[in-house]
């Protein structure tokens, strides 16, 4: 006697949908999870790039303006004041054929730098300080920004870099120090930016 097997109900049972849901679902939030990872990945990448970027043109600026320093207005030495992670000093940034003080500084992750002009007669820098941004990201911490060199750099390696605050008199060269990284607690490490500037107008056998 022939035994009929009974025809399968077209479709799939509650089980199978189930694991068709689980299955779904567990291939969405993967790729979810991958798109948003890859995305971050990209952002921190342009936002790295464009950081570094910035700090290069902010060093660039420094070192033609450092490079230029000389006598303030009233006599005052090129020099101001030479500290670790501010420099003050006279140049002048705009070729107007007057001379601004110029101050960097470290305010938090950011590198500033401060504008004043000379007013007056005989001239002072007592107006109001033009400030504005360098440079963003800075991470330095307690690791100098600024290093000074006098004369007699590189062969007196024993007396360089000068300790500071640095007599503003010795300073002949000046080495500008930056690390630059968008999220510190992620990979890749700080990205470090190194330039060396002479003082022209002070300038004898460097």
């Amino acid at each position: 006697m022939e035994i009929k097997q009974k025809p399968r109900p077209n479709g799939f049972t509650i089980t199978e949908m189930l694991i068709a849901i689980f299955i779904f679902l567990l291939v969405t939030t993967f790729t979810t999870s991958f798109v948003v990872q890859n995305f971050k990945v990209n952002r921190f990448a342009l936002e790295q790039s464009e950081a570094i970027n910035n700090a290069r043109k902010g060093m660039d600026i420094i070192v033609k303006e450092l490079r230029e320093a000389s006598p303030s207005e009233n006599g005052s030495y090129a020099v101001a004041s030479a500290q670790n992670q501010s420099l003050t000093f006279y140049s002048d940034i705009d070729a107007d054929e007057s001379v601004e003080k110029v101050r960097y500084f470290l305010e938090g992750s950011e590198l500033k730098r401060g504008i004043t002009e000379a007013s007056g007669f005989p001239p002072v820098y007592d107006g109001i300080e033009d400030i504005n941004i360098i440079s963003e990201y800075v991470r330095n911490g307690s690791t100098p920004i600024f290093y000074y060199y006098n004369a007699n750099y590189p062969t007196d390696t024993q007396n360089n870099p000068l300790p500071t605050p640095a007599e503003v008199n010795q300073i002949r060269l000046v080495r500008i120090f930056l690390e630059i990284n968008v999220d510190p607690g992620q990979a890749p490490e700080h990205f470090i930016l190194i330039s060396n500037t002479q003082l022209r107008n002070l300038k004898n056998n460097l």
